[in-house]
């Protein structure tokens, strides 16, 4: 799979917003999409504070073959820069995809006016894939969001599907490692759940451990039946052998 870097600029001070994808090298000027999310959660709105963002604008239809927004898998940076020049900031966040199919990353507010702590709350997001994706490495995303000076803000706190990280003082710069292992290596090796044992003589290198994937997991053993087959695009899926090695591997 071909290591790609997706970014977005979304401006949302103003009511009609402004973002810019690229795309493996290639720009192309859209707006973030506000479709339904998963689980039925909304987007930010309500009486905005002055200098805040705004809610996106109505929903507008998907590009063919782009997935719904999702969360991204994992955010890993945050990063305010103030303007010498008007005083606006500009909020940069980093993190990661499972994979290159996702597309339009955006930041979307879902703090409502002036927050009791201060903290702007944002959902880093992006257009999931349109199906399933088997895995290789995970793909660096980021997304910038500009805001007008002026605003309540103390601090910034961006949310993706398996954590947030906070900015407590602004401008500033925070990050966190990413996961030790993306699984794009892990067919063929023996799967080992929490708490338990690998098999005897096994070396290291051929083990992967319940615990360094930190995110939605579906282990199918061979007696296993599947409930629902609801798509999730962070959620990886491993089909065990009966000695416990991971023969089938994807994002779906």
């Amino acid at each position: 799979m071909t290591r790609t870097n997706l970014v977005a600029l979304a401006s949302l001070p103003i009511a009609a917003l402004l973002a810019v994808a690229v795309i493996g090298g290639a720009s192309m000027a859209q707006q973030p999409p506000s479709q339904q999310r998963p689980g039925g959660a909304p987007a930010a709105g309500g009486q905005q504070a002055q200098g805040t963002p705004q809610a996106p604008p109505p929903v507008i239809p998907l590009a063919s073959g782009e997935g719904a927004p999702w969360p991204v898998v994992m955010v890993t940076s945050v990063e305010v820069l103030r303007s010498k020049t008007d005083g606006s900031d500009i909020i940069r966040a980093r993190g990661l995809a499972t994979s290159s199919a996702w597309t339009n990353p955006h930041l979307v507010p879902i703090t409502r006016g002036e927050p009791l702590d201060g903290v702007l709350d944002l959902l880093f997001e992006a257009n999931g894939p349109n199906g399933s994706v088997e895995i290789g490495p995970f793909m660096p995303i980021e997304a910038f969001l500009p805001i007008e000076r002026g605003y309540p803000y103390k601090g910034v706190r961006i949310r993706a599907s398996n954590n947030a990280l906070s900015l407590k003082e602004v401008p500033g710069y925070a990050d966190v490692p990413g996961p030790k292992n993306d699984c794009s290596k892990c067919l063929g090796k023996y799967f080992v759940a929490k708490g338990a044992s690998p098999p005897a003589g096994v070396p290291a290198e051929g083990i992967v451990r319940e615990e360094d994937l930190p995110w939605t997991l579906r282990i199918i053993k061979p007696t296993d039946g599947v409930q629902s087959y609801a798509s999730d695009p962070n959620r990886l899926n491993l089909v065990l052998s009966e000695d416990g090695r991971i023969v089938d591997a994807g994002w779906d």
